[in-house]
């Protein structure tokens, strides 16, 4: 507990302290937002704020990590190591295509099929490592079965260890493609994404905690006993679901409307990898649509709306998407759509929370 406390505190602290050094830095690097011609006209006066934020949330949260255990002197297992080592890995992917937008000045950066592949072997490399380093018990910090609220009984493995192996890694990167992708899409207005996350990656403090104490009473040995979880390092996913949460929130001090600095592809990759990363070490990876609904709504609406475009041969359902450019074109405040998108995603975040628990009583 005075891990997952200090992990907290050390990230907020560290992204409080150190971002007006790095947004002077990053200015003076001329690390500046490139914004699209196409996007809403009110947008143009971000044109140069400083960008790819991400890389403060991401130094403060390995920093403050690692601190908090080596202070406590606590051990440092494997599933902690392997958000981290997403975090970092989709963030360095986010940062190539950062610096190509702002050394180039233009709106693009890597190609779409450039990232893609940059995410699937940051993604196929954790789902591999996932699945190796068993603890005294014989539990991998991730599971080959698909799972909702706990383990579901469809396990890739059934149909052979290549196979499904190979299938395995497939479902990962699915899933680590759409969850980045996904808050990549909602980063689009001053706070929007980094209040979002903080939503839903502070669900999994509550879920690793409380899936730690049913651990403890039952014991990842005797998990058919008393409604207890098979889910390695519970407790150590809560303390880095803690150190991301930290840094998110001292981020935001300088994130929210008006930003003196955005994410940047390589805050919102990270972000979006470190929650799939979570959700699947503590076997809810189903249960991500709705922790991270706000998520799935604002890419589901770019999906619509181009299906759509090209379905009807050029008409749009929206204004504009990702959807909270519609409602901006409609008249809202940039910061009325922020804080009523936040309701809207802390009300999923409640749902999913809510129902992860209603389990337990059930059981």
């Amino acid at each position: 507990m005075r891990a997952l406390l200090m992990a907290g505190a050390f990230s907020l602290v560290f992204t409080l302290a150190f971002t007006p050094l790095f947004i002077r830095l990053f200015k003076k690097l001329g690390w500046g937002q490139f914004i699209r011609d196409d996007g809403p006209q009110s947008h143009h006066a971000k044109r140069g704020t400083a960008t790819m934020g991400g890389i403060i949330i991401i130094l403060g949260t390995v920093i403050s990590y690692f601190s908090a255990m080596w202070i406590t002197g606590s051990h440092i297992p494997m599933s902690p190591l392997l958000v981290l080592f997403m975090m970092v890995g989709l963030g360095f992917v986010g940062f190539i295509d950062d610096f190509l937008k702002t050394r180039n000045q233009r709106s693009l950066g890597l190609g779409g099929w450039a990232k893609v592949i940059g995410q699937v072997i940051v993604a196929s490399t954790f789902a591999l490592l996932s699945i190796q380093f068993p603890n005294i018990n014989g539990v991998t910090p991730a599971s080959t079965k698909i799972s909702l609220l706990r383990d579901l009984p469809l396990d890739f493995m059934q149909l052979g260890a290549i196979i499904g192996t190979i299938l395995f890694v497939i479902w990962i990167c699915l899933i680590v493609a759409a969850t980045s992708n996904s808050v990549n899409v909602t980063d689009g207005l001053d706070g929007l994404a980094t209040g979002s996350s903080i939503l839903s990656i502070g669900a999994f403090i509550v879920i690793g905690f409380w899936q730690s104490n049913q651990a403890r009473f039952g014991g990842a040995d005797v998990a058919d006993l008393y409604r207890s979880y098979d889910v390695r390092d519970p407790l150590d996913l809560a303390i880095v679901s803690a150190a991301i949460v930290g840094g998110l929130i001292g981020f935001l001090w300088y994130n929210t409307s008006p930003a003196k600095i955005f994410l940047g592809d390589t805050g919102s990759l990270a972000i979006g990898g470190a929650l799939a990363a979570l959700a699947i070490l503590s076997r809810t990876e189903l249960l991500l649509v709705l922790i991270g609904g706000l998520f799935v709504f604002e890419a589901g609406s770019v999906i619509v709306q181009r299906a759509y475009f090209k379905l009807t041969r050029g008409k749009r359902i929206f204004l504009m998407s990702p959807i909270h450019h519609h409602f901006e074109l409609k008249g809202w405040a940039e910061v009325t759509v922020v804080v009523r998108f936040w309701i809207i995603g802390g009300l999923l975040v409640a749902a999913g929370v809510g129902s992860f628990y209603l389990e337990w009583l059930a059981s």
